[in-house]
C-alpha cells in the first residue's frame, strides 16, 4: 500500500485500483468536532490536486 500526504494534512492510500482517503491526527485536532463528511462516489476518478472528499467542522 502507498499512502500519499498533501500539504493540508490529508492523505490518500492506494491499494491496486482502490483508494482510501483520510486526514492526519494533526488535522483532526485542528478541526475539532467534525459535523459533515462527503465521500466520493464509488468509481469516481480523482485527479492530482483535485478534491477527493469534503470535511466540515464546527471550528
Amino acid at each position: 500500500m502507498t499512502r500519499k500526504y498533501t500539504e493540508d494534512h490529508e492523505w490518500l492510500e492506494i491499494a491496486g485500483d482502490i483508494a482510501t482517503v483520510g486526514i492526519t491526527d494533526y488535522a483532526q485536532q485542528q478541526l475539532g468536532d467534525v459535523v459533515f463528511v462527503e465521500l466520493p462516489s464509488i468509481g469516481k476518478k480523482v485527479t492530482k490536486g483535485g478534491d477527493a472528499a469534503v470535511v466540515e467542522s464546527v471550528k
